[in-house]
């Protein structure tokens, strides 16, 4: 009871009728209600589907990254595909969409929420833009995001517009053209001009702010964006842990400061390893750079312990939409860090098993019942989209807050006898 009363705001109750084509009530009836989805956004950077959506691999290799991806499917309703401007677009003109739109689409037709990352961000920004001025820098990023969001509509309606800006003007490790407009605009700035870009392509799309900085400046910048109007759609709050899990204290109180604007949360690129810590004293996770970094039984169950932890608290957080791992897998990782839910061979850690006990198991509704006397079922669950199964017919239907009675209709009803 008290988990449920922990997650009440993650449920629902319906009243649902079945009928027969004709409107005629299906009474006493056995059904079953299978939840096949989640609202809340579980999700994992993938970038390998880039590779198995456009075949563009010899077969052992998309056999294995095939491999990997079923056991993504298998707990997880989002991906993360990447849209660094540097790579997308290495040659000015030339972008990757086509083999872009050919993973969100495969991606969308299994069932995933798409997210791209990120529109504008000063790292892996493309080179050529050096060559310009800084109103041609930012005529070029406009025209980028016009092109982008415009291609993906529909397939990708949620984006990370603009990321990390606390740091963007002041970052000093090498020129790029974003952070020179960043200083032109200055940080509120460039936000506003991205977000009503962005937004003018795709009115409907999830808008987000995106950051690793979880100290008061980013507080400070968030204030400054509402007061200049701008509509942010979801906070935005990367933990990469390579330096060791935040621990309960810290990840409620970054929950406590981010909670005061009332907008949602998504953690959009969380990382908790399965091998040794990165050494305290690196400021720039960047800079430890190893040959191997190996995951060890022994930490491998420290993650799960921290997984657990962490996706409990957050799911039990009233604010908080959507947790991303980045990324899925070890093999190719962020990094070189052993912080993905799947090993370098495919095979799953302890980690893997604990969230899908989680997301498949105590957060997932199955409920068998039977319909009474005017085809009424009743139904408290997870919410999220589900199958009503009667007489081997199946049903769609999505259980949201929503109070009304839910009619379905099911093809078995023209000789309908009680049971």
């Amino acid at each position: 009871m008290g988990q449920t009363n922990k997650l009440a705001h993650r449920m629902a109750r319906k009243t649902i009728k079945l009928v027969d084509k004709s409107g005629n009530p299906i009474a006493g009836k056995k059904v079953e209600m299978k939840q096949t989805n989640h609202q809340f956004l579980f999700g994992c950077g993938i970038f390998d589907v880039i590779d198995v959506a456009n075949k563009n691999v010899p077969a052992d290799r998309l056999a294995f990254q095939e491999e990997k991806l079923d056991k993504f499917l298998d707990v997880f309703n989002a991906g993360t595909l990447p849209f660094y401007w540097g790579r997308f677009e290495p040659e000015k003109g030339k972008p990757q969409t086509n083999e872009l739109k050919a993973a969100a689409q495969w991606l969308k037709e299994r069932n995933i929420s798409v997210k791209g990352h990120p529109l504008c961000w000063h790292t892996v920004t493309a080179p050529w833009l050096l060559d310009m001025s800084n109103e041609e820098i930012l005529k070029a990023q406009f025209d980028r995001i016009e092109r982008d969001v415009t291609d993906f509509k529909g397939l990708i309606d949620m984006w990370d517009v603009i990321n990390e800006v606390v740091i963007m003007p002041i970052f000093d490790k090498y020129d790029n053209g974003i952070t020179r407009i960043s200083k032109d605009l200055g940080r509120v700035g460039i936000i506003k001009e991205m977000f009503a870009k962005t937004r003018e392509h795709n009115p409907d799309a999830t808008l987000l702010l995106n950051d690793f900085n979880t100290s008061i400046n980013y507080e400070i910048l968030i204030d400054g964006c509402l007061n200049a109007g701008i509509q942010i759609d979801a906070i935005g709050i990367q933990s990469h842990q390579h330096q060791g899990y935040w621990g309960r204290e810290k990840l409620e109180e970054v929950l406590e400061r981010f909670s005061h604007f009332g907008i949602p949360i998504h953690f959009t690129e969380n990382t908790l390893t399965s091998g040794h810590i990165m050494p305290p004293e690196i400021e720039d996770l960047n800079d430890y750079q190893i040959p191997d970094w190996p995951s060890t039984p022994e930490f491998e169950d420290r993650q799960a312990k921290e997984v657990e932890e962490m996706y409990s608290i957050l799911f039990e957080h009233p604010l908080v939409e959507a947790i991303t791992t980045w990324s899925f897998s070890d093999d190719g990782a962020w990094l070189g860090a052993p912080a993905g839910f799947v090993r370098k061979d495919n095979s799953t850690k302890p980690s893997y098993e604990v969230l899908k006990k989680l997301i498949k198991g105590d957060w997932y509704t199955n409920k068998q019942t039977q319909t009474d006397d005017n085809g009424m079922v009743s139904l408290e669950g997870f919410l999220g989209e589900y199958e009503l199964l009667c007489d081997g017919k199946k049903v769609s239907f999505i259980l949201d807050k929503s109070e009304e009675i839910l009619q379905l209709v099911c093809e078995t009803g023209e000789h309908v006898s009680s049971i």
